[in-house]
């Protein structure tokens, strides 16, 4: 694997109408999990990933299974919970772009991932592993589980790659703070938004927040902008990265996940840092184009396209 990344994904109702759940009667069945969906994003831009997670022995959890395989993701690690459930979550859409989120992901089989359930050997053959901020809010145990994964990798010389992905319905800002701070000194790369900088450092301003990860050991940080583009800096690079304009974006959710995997596919493809976030950017950028958190992330010759690289023939 070129990538290797693991944490809970569920199973997503998406309303076919808007307005309060209540009154909503047809949903449509997706999955959701910013893990997978960065394995996904980088399988169709070409690259060898593999995800993993703990799921219950149910439909549901044979469902994210096969479809996160059909992507062309390796799930051989994958690990099954005959005792718990597999998560659900369900959105809630009014006239604004950005969805509600209810969870029903509490004792769920994947927040219950423990140490035990890692193969450090198939992580540590890896050239990044990433991780999340999500699966240090799901438990203890997850937590644990992910620092251990971190640092044994680390020590395989695996880089390692973060995005906070901070969720306040999953825990307290304090704690936020507190462990995605620990987790940012263990990275080599890390992608916050500008609300996630705020919080964690008490600033959003581009160049103190690059520079403050940065002197925490941090190898590149990719500060996210929205739809402004992106700040990028490493110790000998450093530029604002130009967004790309989406006149009608349907669904932001995935969109951050989709930058993540833009910009790991630039590095692994040695491009300079401001290819990769012009990348990331128009990964980002595309994820918005489409309903659902994961099904419009494009194939290589999409963001190609999209980018200007190369011509599309339609006929």
């Amino acid at each position: 694997m070129e990538v290797v990344t693991f944490g809970e994904t569920m199973v997503l109702f998406n309303p076919e109408t808007q307005g309060p759940l209540r009154y909503v009667g047809t949903f449509t069945k997706s999955i959701g999990g910013a893990e997978s969906n960065v394995a996904i994003a980088l399988a169709r831009l070409g690259h060898k990933a593999g995800w993993f997670s703990k799921l219950g022995e149910d439909e549901f959890g044979r469902y994210i299974k096969s479809t996160v395989m059909g992507e062309e993701v390796d799930v051989s690690r994958v690990k099954k919970d005959p005792d718990r459930t597999t998560g659900i979550l369900f959105k809630e859409r009014f006239s604004t772009v950005n969805p509600n989120v209810y969870y029903y992901r509490k004792g769920s089989a994947a927040s219950h991932l423990s140490i035990d359930d890692l193969d450090m050997d198939y992580i540590c053959s890896a050239k990044i592993l990433h991780v999340t901020g999500i699966s240090l809010a799901l438990s203890e145990e997850v937590r644990e589980a992910v620092f251990h994964a971190v640092k044994e990798a680390r020590k395989c010389g695996v880089t390692i790659s973060f995005d906070p992905n901070i969720r306040l319905k999953l825990w307290s800002k304090e704690e936020a703070r507190k462990y995605i701070l620990e987790m940012a000194a263990l990275s080599d790369i890390i992608f916050p938004g500008k609300d996630e900088a705020e919080l964690l450092l008490g600033t959003e301003e581009p160049k103190e927040v690059c520079d403050r990860f940065l002197d925490m050991g941090v190898k590149i940080v990719a500060l996210k902008l929205g739809k402004s583009g992106c700040y990028v800096k490493s110790k000998d690079e450093e530029e604002f990265v130009q967004g790309y304009t989406v006149d009608q974006p349907v669904d932001t959710v995935g969109a951050g996940d989709g930058y993540a995997a833009g910009f790991l596919s630039g590095y692994l493809e040695n491009l300079s840092l401001v290819d990769c976030a012009k990348r990331a950017n128009a990964v980002g950028a595309m994820a918005t184009l489409v309903k659902g958190d994961m099904e419009g992330f494009p194939y290589k010759d999409q963001v190609e396209i999209f980018m200007g690289l190369r011509d599309n023939i339609d006929r």
